[in-house]
Parts: C-alpha cells; sequence; structure tokens
C-alpha cells in the first residue's frame, strides 16, 4: 500500500438517497431515446469487448464520436437516455424526465458559463453547512431492466469540497438496490435481492486531499461489509485491504486516481451481471476517456432475472461542518455500448 489513508477508515455509513423532502414520478419518465433501446446491451459492438470479458474498448473511440457536442445523440440505436439540462428552466422540471428526484430545494439549473461544460445549462446540486446527512439525486428507472450499462457524466466539484468521511458524490448503477422507490442501505447483496455500484470519491480522513481517491462503492454477494465495499484501481478493497480481493487473472492493477476539484472531467463506467453460476461480471471505469480501472471475475447475482433497473446522480455527504458546497453535472448518457467523451465539433 502506497500510503496510509486507507487504513484510518473506521466505518462505512449508508447510501440514504431516498431521505429528505422528494418527488418521484410512477410512470418511468421518458428520457430521449428511451423508446429506441433493444437488447441486454452485453453484445453491443461498441464497447462490446469489455462486455464480453476482453480487453475494454480504447480511448478515442465510442457512439459520442459520431455526435459532436452529443447533438442527437439520443438517436443512436444503443442509447437509452440522454440529458444535457439544456430544456429546464427551474430544477422542478427535472420530474419527469428522472423518475426520482431528491432534495429538490438543493437542485438548480445552472446557466453562468463555468458552471457549464456544454451548452447553456447543467445540474447544480448544493450542501449546506450542517452536521446531519444530507442526500441530493436524480435518478432513472430503466422501462426495459439491463444485463450491463454504460453510464458517462460530466462533473465539477465546488472548492475547497472539505468533506470527510461518507460522502456518495458521484453516480449509480443498481439493480432492484431501491425497492417501491425507497433505498435498501444496510442489508446484504445476497446474489438474488439486489446488487449496487457507486462511481465515486471516497476521502477517509482529513489528511487526503480533497475530493478523495476515485473508487467503486459495490453491493454485492461477497461483500465485506453490511454497508457494502470500495474497490480502488489498485485491487485495494476496503475494509480489510490486507485481505486480497480475487479480480480475476487478468486484473491490472493501476494508479489511484485523486479528482481534480474546480475542473470538468468526464467520467464513464460499464457494469456488466455475471451469467448466473459464472464469475464474469465486470466493471470498467474510464476518466476522460482513459481506461482507469477495471474489474474482472465478478459475482453480481445468482438468477438471471436480477438486472439493471436504474442509474442515477447523486451528491450525499454524512455530515458537512466545514461550509456549504456544490457540485456540478452536465452531457449525461446512458446506453448498451461505449459512449466516449463529447466530441468536438
Amino acid at each position: 500500500m502506497r500510503s496510509g489513508w486507507v487504513g484510518s477508515l473506521l466505518a462505512f455509513s449508508a447510501w440514504l438517497a431516498g431521505c429528505g423532502d422528494s418527488s418521484a414520478s410512477s410512470t418511468g419518465g421518458g428520457g430521449s431515446g428511451a423508446e429506441n433501446a433493444g437488447g441486454s446491451g452485453a453484445q453491443a459492438s461498441t464497447g462490446g469487448a469489455a462486455a464480453s470479458g476482453g480487453a475494454p474498448p480504447a480511448a478515442g473511440g465510442g457512439i459520442a464520436a459520431d455526435y459532436p457536442q452529443d447533438v442527437g445523440i439520443e438517436a443512436h440505436p444503443d442509447v437509452l437516455f440522454a440529458d444535457g439540462f439544456e430544456d429546464y428552466a427551474v430544477a422542478d422540471d427535472l420530474q419527469g424526465p428522472w423518475d426520482a428526484v431528491y432534495q429538490l430545494s438543493q437542485l438548480r439549473i445552472a446557466t453562468e458559463a463555468p458552471n457549464v461544460f456544454g451548452g447553456a445549462r447543467s445540474l447544480e446540486m448544493n450542501v449546506p453547512q450542517q452536521d446531519n446527512e444530507l442526500s441530493n439525486a436524480v435518478d432513472k428507472t430503466l422501462l426495459e431492466e439491463r444485463d450491463a450499462l454504460f453510464l458517462r457524466y460530466y462533473s465539477k466539484f465546488q472548492p475547497p469540497y472539505d468533506v470527510v468521511g461518507s460522502s456518495h458524490n458521484g453516480s449509480s448503477i443498481s439493480a432492484h438496490y431501491f425497492i417501491d422507490g425507497q433505498a435498501t442501505p444496510g442489508v446484504p447483496a445476497d446474489g438474488v435481492n439486489k446488487f449496487l455500484v457507486n462511481l465515486e470519491n471516497w476521502r477517509g480522513e482529513a489528511a487526503t486531499p480533497s475530493p478523495g481517491h476515485l473508487n467503486l462503492y459495490v453491493y454485492h454477494p461477497e461483500q465485506r461489509s453490511q454497508w457494502g465495499d470500495h474497490f480502488f484501481p489498485t485491487g485495494t478493497v476496503l475494509p480489510n485491504s490486507s485481505q486480497p480481493f480475487d479480480f480475476g487473472s487478468d486484473f491490472v492493477p493501476r494508479p489511484d486516481i485523486l479528482s481534480e476539484l474546480d475542473r470538468w472531467t468526464c467520467y464513464e463506467y460499464m457494469v456488466r451481471a455475471n451469467t448466473p453460476g459464472q464469475r464474469d461480471g465486470r466493471v470498467t471505469v474510464w476518466v476522460d476517456g482513459e481506461l482507469v480501472a477495471d474489474f474482472g471475475n465478478l459475482r453480481f447475482r445468482d438468477v438471471a432475472s436480477l438486472k439493471i433497473d436504474r442509474f442515477g446522480l447523486s451528491f450525499h455527504i454524512g455530515s458537512n461542518p466545514a461550509g456549504p458546497t456544490k457540485k456540478w453535472y452536465d452531457n449525461v448518457v446512458a446506453a448498451t455500448s461505449y459512449i466516449g467523451p463529447v466530441a468536438a465539433r
């Protein structure tokens, strides 16, 4: 282990994306391109290498390459949902295209140029200075559940983002983690009930620079903690970091990623559920189009009926005593094949 930052982890906290004031539509919403989606996505051509268990797709390709500035990307047959937040005047307009909107009073459609990546608008999430837990989120449910999903988005942290401990501050892809609209934190995955994979930053101690190290927060049948595990690109798994996890013979340890504050960054990850009875599940992560983490040999489910049914964006904190902070999101695309960064005109 290259530093002591992982050794300071004392506890894990629950993801309470359903807390506070929330509203959700019951119709399943109508994201752009939702009706065009077909199949499970596991055999999709552009991102199919990762989805079939081989080498992940190389940087520079993907759906977005053919749609400069993402214009018209919702028309691609592999795209399930696309949102650049251009059609919203106020945060209340998020209801409908997104199926669940949490902490509406803390959300805003930003229009100032530095806080917009593409077009004229982005989604802003605010966390006030407070000791209590708060969970901002927007979630989308899939009309057709999937064996595999790619999620790409741009995001930016407002500095200094001085949050230590629990903070689910990125995105999520999940299978039946929500029951009747409510999250199920603290209930371990058992291969039949659910799985969850969040892409987020973890800062376990104040000495670690903000916003912390990029990692996956995972509920899976072999999780070590009741509250889920953290997978880091190096192969370190928390809790019990001294205990190795078998990510398969093709696993390549990669350097930890410390995201940069006040900078728009492109994040994309693929979650592919395993074939029941086999360890061919996989999660692959790209940052700005570069492969930064790839975890194979995963078991997410023991029954074929457990499929991905939801994805979302979040800005959750266990507590935020240091001062108010914000995060922005833009250019969100969910698809059944590799998407890639926004292409220039």
